[in-house]
């Protein structure tokens, strides 16, 4: 049956008690996601956005485990990873999404895991807002095979929340939030002093087998309460909502979400 047809999935809220724990369960939930994907599809299409839960991911996927099996073992070379947002600016501006999984992810995998494929802007086009989004979008339809689909399909894509509850390049009012056709989409006018950006909009979001949402802090629990408990507040990580068969996952630690009714599964059996 068409995804049409079918409401958006639940999300599931997952909460820790540490960030450590967390870090544990994301690997296993993130190379899980990987071994279907590549056993299925003999890749991993992966979008990232930027963010303290872009470290969270590096960290754990490097750290070493003991047992060596292959379902533990990041297989690299099979991961091909677009980016849900990006600052318009050099790829070696400290504000790149692109330098921050450099430094934290990509210098530091070790040789025999392979080296991912990667799809950042062409940095020779940051002048140029416009054609730097077509640019982007077009590297999508080179990677992705459609059919009659009208949107790519990630395997993954790993976001988290911002205290207004922004997420990736969707601000809350913008006018990008109503974007139905477009896959990348530019952002200006921005609420606070941030870069222009680029991003991926809700319809490529929305049609993602696997939707990642990392939020930790006590500093996020109003947030994620409205996002949770009051799921017609509008905020733009509210309306992550994969439809069928797509699936999303919080990652939360207990500060985050002290106070939300929501049901969370505080031991999670993945």
């Amino acid at each position: 049956m068409s995804s049409e047809h079918h409401p958006p999935n639940q999300p599931t809220l997952l909460s820790f008690p540490s960030i450590d724990d967390l870090v544990q369960q994301l690997r296993r939930f993130v190379l899980k996601l990987q071994n279907d994907s590549v056993e299925k599809r003999g890749r991993f299409a992966v979008a990232v956005s930027g963010g303290s839960h872009l470290s969270m991911l590096s960290r754990a996927l490097l750290e070493p485990r003991n047992d060596g099996t292959r379902e533990d073992t990041p297989q690299f070379a099979k991961w091909h990873i677009f980016f849900a947002d990006e600052r318009v600016v050099p790829l070696d501006n400290e504000d790149s999404n692109y330098r921050q999984l450099k430094d934290q992810l990509l210098d530091k995998i070790p040789a025999e895991l392979g080296a991912p494929n990667v799809y950042p802007i062409d940095a020779d086009l940051v002048n140029d807002e416009e054609e730097l989004v077509d640019n982007y979008e077009k590297s999508l339809i080179r990677e992705f095979v459609c059919g009659d689909a009208r949107f790519p399909v990630f395997d993954l894509i790993l976001l988290g929340c911002g205290h207004d509850g922004h997420t990736c390049g969707l601000f809350p009012d913008h006018e990008v939030l109503i974007e139905e056709d477009r896959w990348v989409c530019p952002v200006s006018d921005l609420p606070h002093p941030l870069h222009k950006c680029i991003t991926l909009t809700y319809p490529v979001l929305n049609h993602a087998q696997s939707i990642v949402v990392v939020a930790t802090g006590a500093k996020q629990k109003d947030t994620i309460k409205a996002i949770f408990d009051s799921p017609h507040c509008g905020l733009p990580a509210a309306r992550v909502r994969p439809v069928f068969p797509g699936v999303i996952t919080w990652f939360t630690d207990h500060s985050a979400v002290e106070g939300v009714a929501f049901p969370r599964t505080d031991v999670p059996q993945l």
